[in-house]
């Protein structure tokens, strides 16, 4: 995938913008990627098992810089995304829609024709970049994710048709 020049812009004019398969090499980098953009992040073992289980793993990067990366689980003709994280210094420049935009191709490529994702009720800045890419909420789960030692907070379900239609 060739990344529009605005995006190399917001790095820097001349670093590469890559899209890389994420390997058990990278996890330390994810992981501290991952525990500064969550409250609750995946672990080290979350990863791990991850990449054992064979689910989808791309990284973005540009340089030595890891700008995000995400993790999908494909079943049959669908993909489930799993993880999707845009490091914090780089949120609000287009990569978290550029990695949906990848993750859209590669499901098509691999004849899935549905994503899935469920994300935290609360986090109003990725509900509105999921729907402005085209998901929709299609249920809630309720009490799904920990949000605190006590408390939990309910998921919303959202669903992505995909088709290689132009229509």
């Amino acid at each position: 995938m060739r990344w529009p020049d605005h995006f190399k812009q917001e790095v820097a004019p001349d670093m590469k913008v890559q899209l890389l398969h994420l390997t058990e090499a990278d996890l330390a980098r994810v992981v501290a990627v991952e525990q500064t953009a969550y409250s609750h992040p995946w672990t080290l073992g979350n990863f791990k098992d991850a990449l054992k289980a064979g689910n989808a793993a791309f990284k973005l990067e540009a340089g030595e810089h890891l700008l995000g990366y995400l993790v999908a689980m494909q079943v049959i003709d669908e993909v489930h995304l799993l993880n999707i994280t845009v490091a914090p210094a780089f949120q609000r420049q287009g990569w978290a829609q550029a990695l949906l935009e990848y993750l859209k191709l590669w499901s098509l490529q691999q004849g899935a024709n549905c994503l899935w994702l469920e994300v935290r009720q609360s986090n109003e800045r990725a509900l509105k970049l999921y729907q402005a890419f085209g998901f929709e909420q299609v249920g809630l789960r309720k009490d799904y994710y920990p949000a605190s030692r006590t408390s939990r907070e309910s998921a919303v379900v959202m669903r992505l048709t995909i088709t290689t239609d132009p229509r």
